[in-house]
């Protein structure tokens, strides 16, 4: 068993071609084979986000603070909250990140397949991020 302690996390900033806005990133985890299983908290500022990207196994994040949006391409924009739990199937482009007046906080938890947990795309463009909230 091994324990990383809360003091020994380490934040770093997102990197600017994989977020818009202010993103730091704590307790980034990749354990070695046989587990696929990677993470992170990801904490957005108002107005922050991630790029567009797929997940060859999909995501799971739980939301631990705050308001955010996200959206799966040619779907609706939608919302959640602190204590929400949303599931991206696997290979479904994306985005997700804070509300444009509020922060939020989320795990993030995905599987590696070949390698890699995350495919990164192109930037979510403004009209996208500022498109209505779909009524869910």
């Amino acid at each position: 068993m091994d324990i990383t302690r809360k003091a020994d996390l380490r934040t770093v900033q997102g990197p600017a071609e994989r977020f818009t806005g202010q993103v730091t990133v704590t307790g980034q985890f990749q354990h070695p084979a046989p587990s696929r299983v990677s993470g992170a908290i990801v904490h957005f500022a108002p107005g922050a986000r991630t790029a567009w990207h797929t997940h060859p196994a999909g995501q799971t994040l739980i939301v631990t603070e705050g308001v955010g949006w996200t959206q799966i391409e040619g779907g609706p924009k939608l919302e959640f909250h602190a204590g929400d739990i949303l599931w991206c199937p696997a290979e479904h482009k994306h985005w997700h990140g804070a509300t444009q007046h509020d922060a939020m906080t989320h795990i993030a938890i995905q599987e590696a397949i070949g390698g890699s947990p995350v495919t990164w795309l192109e930037k979510v463009s403004d009209e996208d991020y500022l498109a209505p909230v779909a009524m869910k």
